[in-house]
């Protein structure tokens, strides 16, 4: 840490404050993003519900700078064409019904 300047002691703190609020939604959008593929998978019924809130996750993310925009697009991207590709693979097999 800064020992000098007052300035630079502040500037630490905040950084080290958000530096655990951006890894903190990082892990958040993670655990949200790895429960709608499991769901999609599992076939639940609250697979898109999961899906919008990953995705909500991710735009604020962008907004409040914990991610840049291109990479936040990039993910939800991903995780809507492995959602689409799961609901593809489900209409297409036989239901066991």
């Amino acid at each position: 840490m800064a020992l000098r300047h007052k300035s630079a002691q502040k500037r630490h703190r905040q950084s080290l404050k958000r530096r655990m609020k951006n890894r903190s939604m990082k892990s958040t959008i993670k655990t949200f993003t790895k429960k709608a593929v499991e769901a999609i998978s599992s076939g639940a019924e609250n697979a898109v519900e999961l899906q919008r809130k990953a995705e909500s996750l991710l735009d604020k993310a962008a907004k409040g700078s914990a991610m840049h925009k291109n990479t936040v697009a990039r993910r939800k991207s991903r995780l809507a064409k492995r959602v689409n590709k799961e609901l593809a693979a489900q209409k297409s097999a036989p239901s066991a019904d």
